[in-house]
């Protein structure tokens, strides 16, 4: 289209790349531009909207790119939003104001920003344009860098040139496609912008620990097309065989738009700004990594965001200015804690260094200090960066404590009371103390209630454990009693029942509680005893435990009828259980429904004819579907590699095969599993606390994904997992939550709470960190062998047949209040005498 496009009276600002920083500034336009001034035209390279370049390694293993997508990046339903995707801006005009695209298209602006980002840096090696050579920058490029791999097979070396933090990133990434990476590196030590000699050599070792093979202090002097692949040649004269080539290192500014169009440069590039980042054009603005904010570009995404809400507020008539960078980094890289903040090479005159060096745990410590040792300037910590959260909001301020006491393990702890208000918690998204307490005060009483005020914590993640110690300060983090009767959380009471032996409720409360329970640990106490043993649930003294669906197994629904699902593993039903199905709910005139975890559920059974509809079931081989437990629901598939033509597993097997595996497993909420053929994703395997999507090499495993209130999707624990594996990582998993979770918590704000994060829980279930894994693949074994089904064993004991009566004095006599209307073309129940119940309510 020629000419310029015409958007009204409004104003038009047009945006010039939509990555990270571009869609910051579009959503902080957007929030803040209530009364509609602004037309806003967002030009994008890329083919996909933005996603989240910083986690772009985890694109390794999942090869998925919907799961990197930032939330609202199509900004659906926004008339004021345009996003053009596959618009490179070729020129500027400046005179006219118009861009000018690849495709000739012109779009006039009142403002223009330029949000272009960076480019990777390739060092002008002889062969540094071979095919086998890459940079590791975008979605584009980890596909390229994965055929490269599978061309060269397991095992092939690779080289990455550049031992920053994304060169590490690359390595790894190589390292899960199975090659064996080399890290070159031109400077004596890895992260040599961000940690000293000490730390570097700590990292070395830990790094090499995993198979890396690491280069300081030499160069990349030539490379050359082999057979097989390339053969990379160092300053050394060292000479290495490999499958590729990968350049990391460092990255420059996108200026040459803006210098192509007469836009003044910073002195070492990118586009110069005064710090409200407006150009040397008063029309155009510059943000993120392109921006040289009076002369310095800044690569991390919080000062980007920073630059961006800045122009947004210009924008608006605000008169925002950059406040500075703050360029502390807090990461884990292939499993190794590294953090850098503040002055963290004591460059400041007189400043003194205080180190702690631990080679037999391989970690380092290092505080710099001013000259009295009274003021903190920065740090570093490699290997263990706990003391991170509570270190870096204290740079430049005065120290509560001696500085070896503060990174020494018997030394000092910091406190949330030694930080001022005005300290900066989340750098990431600039949130102090004191914003983060007045949302506690308000009534944010818990972590995700914090992050959802605060937006603290949502970014990286390493301020969470500071969010814990505020919460604690102010004096409104939650008791871990389980309730009035015991003072021990759920995961406590977990142990003492494992340790002791304890088999009883009334043994339990005896010896470790207090009264005689409640419908809060009753039932919790039941859970825990089921989850420890293969005892039928109505055993005993644990009937009188059980609430109302346990103690019939079956769903109470709202006119006291009951609801009937049997097992349909993975979804599988033979034609006669199918036909039993039908002629039960003729028998027994119930109302029929198929269920969205792939089963059919027949409702409005009277509590006397479960026995006889379970019979029916049972005889057609057909089981408790424990529909109405916290424990194991369905295990959802996609027909996978037996049926469908882009199937690359067998979903079907694999899902009846851990539907037979952990069905009746009690645990403190309900559990939904779902295995998708392939990355079509049709059995929705990430909306599952357990998810497994096949891969051509095999499984990749997701944990932690909702429903609900509050959904969220199942995050990647590990890729591309035989089935053993993934069996041994699921039943780690699983039973983890069970012994771990507190009473009704589902597995994804579990996985919040942990203590560590989810690098916690990958480091317990992949590397055995706890040195536990052995033990809950037993305790999982032990279930899987005592399995027997609830139905069949009360169809078999007359006693517990006995408790299935609509009146226990009147055991012949059927509920009179239950009716139903069937005069529609759906059978619904009709409320009798249960005023109750038709308010809403269900009965106790």
């Amino acid at each position: 289209m020629n000419g310029a496009v015409d958007f009204g009276q409004r104003e038009t600002v047009v945006v010039v790349g939509h990555g990270m920083v571009g869609h910051r500034f579009v959503e902080a336009l957007r929030a803040r531009d209530t009364e509609g001034r602004w037309q806003v035209v967002v030009l994008g390279e890329e083919a996909l909207p933005a996603y989240d370049r910083v986690g772009l390694s985890s694109y390794v293993g999942t090869w998925d790119a919907a799961a990197l997508a930032l939330p609202g990046n199509d900004y659906h339903g926004d008339d004021l939003v345009e996003l053009r995707l596959g618009a490179r801006v070729e020129t500027i005009d400046r005179q006219a104001r118009e861009v000018r695209t690849a495709t000739g298209e012109t779009i006039a602006y009142d403002a223009l920003v330029l949000a272009t980002g960076s480019y990777p840096f390739v060092p002008p090696v002889p062969g540094h344009d071979l095919d086998a050579c890459f940079v590791y920058r975008t979605l584009d490029d980890l596909d390229g860098i994965r055929a490269a791999a599978h061309r060269a097979g397991p095992g092939a070396a690779g080289v990455v040139v550049g031992g920053g933090l994304l060169g590490l990133e690359a390595a790894n990434a190589l390292r899960l496609l199975g090659i064996t990476p080399h890290v070159v590196e031109f400077n004596p030590r890895l992260m040599p912008a961000q940690i000293d000699a000490g730390g570097g050599a700590v990292l070395a070792g830990l790094v090499s620990a995993l198979g890396l093979e690491v280069h300081t202090g030499v160069a990349t002097s030539g490379i050359e097309a082999t057979d097989s692949g390339v053969r990379v040649t160092l300053s050394d004269d060292s000479v290495i065989d490999a499958g590729l080539v990968v350049f990391s290192a460092g990255v420059r500014p996108r200026d040459q738009l803006a210098a192509d169009s007469g836009l003044e440069l910073g002195p070492r590039g990118g586009v110069g700004t005064d710090l409200g980042l407006r150009t040397s054009d008063p029309n155009i603005w510059a943000i993120g990594e392109c921006a040289a904010v009076e002369g310095a570009c800044y690569g991390l995404v919080a000062p980007g965001y920073t630059t961006a809400e800045i122009v947004a507020d210009r924008l608006l008539g605000g008169a925002g200015e950059f406040p500075g960078a703050d360029m502390s980094t807090k990461l884990k890289l292939l499993g190794v804690d590294v953090a850098s903040f503040g002055d963290a090479h004591a460059a400041t005159e007189g400043a003194l260094s205080v180190v702690l060096h631990d080679a037999a745990k391989g970690t380092y410590a290092k505080l710099v200090v001013s000259d009295d040792a009274k003021t903190l300037l920065g740090g570093i910590l490699v290997g263990d960066a706990t003391a991170y959260s509570a270190l870096r909001p204290l740079v430049g301020r005065p120290l509560p404590a001696e500085p070896a006491a503060l990174i020494s393990p018997a030394g000092a702890e910091l406190g949330a009371d030694a930080l001022p208000d005005d300290a900066q918690i989340c750098s990431c998204n600039n949130v102090s103390k004191g914003a983060i307490c007045s949302a506690i005060t308000e009534g944010a009483c818990d972590i995700p209630s914090v992050k959802s005020c605060t937006s603290a914590g949502t970014s990286c993640g390493g301020c969470v454990p500071m969010l814990k110690k505020l919460l604690q300060q102010s004096g409104v983090a939650l008791s871990k009693a389980l309730c009035e009767h015991f003072e021990q959380s759920r995961s406590e009471l977990f142990q003492i029942v494992e340790v002791t032996g304890i088999r009883t409720f009334s043994g339990l409360i005896a010896k470790y509680g207090k009264g005689c329970g409640c419908d809060i640990c009753k039932p919790t106490v039941a859970s825990i005893l089921a989850s420890t043993s293969s005892e039928h649930i109505l055993d005993g003294e644990q009937a009188a435990l059980q609430d109302t669906n346990d103690h019939f197994l079956a769903n109470l629904q709202k006119n006291g009828t009951y609801s009937v699902v049997p097992r349909m593993p993975g979804g599988e039903v033979t034609a006669q259980q199918l036909i039993t199905i039908g002629e039960v709910a003729a028998e027994f005139d119930l109302y029929v429904k198929v269920t969205g975890g792939q089963r059919i559920d027949m409702f409005g059974a009277r509590v006397d004819q479960l026995p006889l509809i379970w019979r029916r079931l049972v005889d057609a081989g057909m089981e408790s579907g424990h529909a109405y437990g916290k424990s194991l629901r369905t295990v959802k598939s996609c027909v996978g590699s037996t049926w469908c033509r882009y199937g690359q597993q067998d979903s079907v097997g694999m899902a009846v095969r851990l539907e037979k595996r952990y069905r009746g497993l009690r645990s403190p909420h309900k559990i939904k599993l779902g295995v998708s053929g392939c990355a079509r994703e049709c059995a929705e395997a990430r909306g599952k606390d357990v998810g497994v999507i096949a891969t051509e090499q095999g499984w990749n495993l997701y944990v932690g994904g909702n429903g609900g209130l509050t959904p969220k999707h199942a995050v990647l624990l590990a890729g591309e997992l035989d089935d053993e594996t993934l069996i041994k990582y699921i039943d780690r998993y699983l039973m983890f939550y069970i012994r771990t979770a507190d009473r009704l918590q589902r597995t994804a704000p579990w996985q919040e709470s942990l203590d560590g994060g989810f690098e916690h829980l990958t480091q317990v279930i992949c590397a055995d960190s706890l040195g536990i894994a052995e033990d809950l693949e037993a305790a999982m074994a032990a279930h899987v062998a005592g399995y027997r089904d609830e139905w069949a064993e009360v169809l078999d004991d007359e006693e517990k047949l006995s408790r299935f009566v609509s009146f226990v004095n009147a055991p012949e006599q059927s509920d009179p209040t239950i009716a139903f209307d069937d005069s529609g073309e759906r059978k619904v129940p009709v409320l009798l005498g249960l005023p109750e119940v038709a308010a809403g309510t269900r009965p106790k």
